[in-house]
């Protein structure tokens, strides 16, 4: 029988053959589409796949068994309606956003630690769960975040979501309830299902995947329209 350093061995000259087979081979997203340029706060950002074939996953997403509760695997369907999309369903939304599209926001459902950790999507605004919770927001916070980020309506206790942007909700992957959290609670105020898409993946497929991400400065606080 091989022994054990026998197998260790083995293993090694794999790995050392994979190494330099795929070293500085190119890293595109797909064939054809080597990077996605986005605007992120008011400047141009490059995503793209990390170009190190040996580059690996950061250590806060290689954990495989987080304790459930309350880190469980969510559904492929978080709600009837809410599309569940992919990486590149991403990317698409972001380029419409940098092309001018206004009706569309990217959130990142995380607490304001995972953003200092790992940082963001670029062209990701940062609306944690807790701000779209009852029992967690400030009075009139809720309020504030529909009509003016979201761009909802209302007339007296009635929303009207007719030009309410789309939103693309994310957090830090299948086993994080955050961005489905902030779905549920939009669903609940009556948000209309179609206009809420879910990036189930969240930052650690992205983060697999070795694409981009960036710092995320604090947002300002928003200010009634004039």
């Amino acid at each position: 029988m091989p022994s054990v350093w026998s197998n260790a061995a083995a293993a090694l000259l794999a790995f050392a053959a994979f190494a330099a087979s795929a070293a500085d081979k190119p890293v595109n997203i797909t064939a054809d589409l080597p990077a996605v340029e986005v605007k992120h706060e008011g400047r141009a950002v490059r995503i793209e796949r990390n170009p190190d074939n040996l580059n690996q996953i950061d250590a806060d997403f290689a954990l495989t068994s987080r304790p459930c509760p309350p880190y469980c695997v969510q559904p492929m369907q978080i709600a009837p309606g809410v599309e569940t999309i992919g990486e590149l369903e991403v990317l698409d939304y972001l380029r419409r956003m940098s092309a001018g599209d206004g009706g569309i926001m990217l959130i990142d459902s995380r607490e304001k630690e995972w953003l200092q950790r790992s940082g963001v999507i670029p062209g990701a605004v940062s609306i944690p769960w807790n701000e779209l919770h009852p029992a967690q927001a400030e009075p009139g916070a809720i309020a504030d975040i529909l009509e003016l980020r979201f761009g909802a309506t209302r007339s007296g206790n009635l929303w009207n979501f007719g030009t309410a942007r789309t939103l693309v909700l994310y957090c830090n992957g299948i086993w994080c309830g955050q961005s489905p959290t902030n779905i549920r609670q939009l669903l609940a105020l009556g948000y209309p299902a179609h206009k809420l898409k879910w990036y189930r993946g969240g930052m650690q497929s992205w983060k697999a995947l070795g694409l981009t991400t960036v710092e995320l400065k604090p947002p300002a606080k928003p200010q009634a329209p004039k």
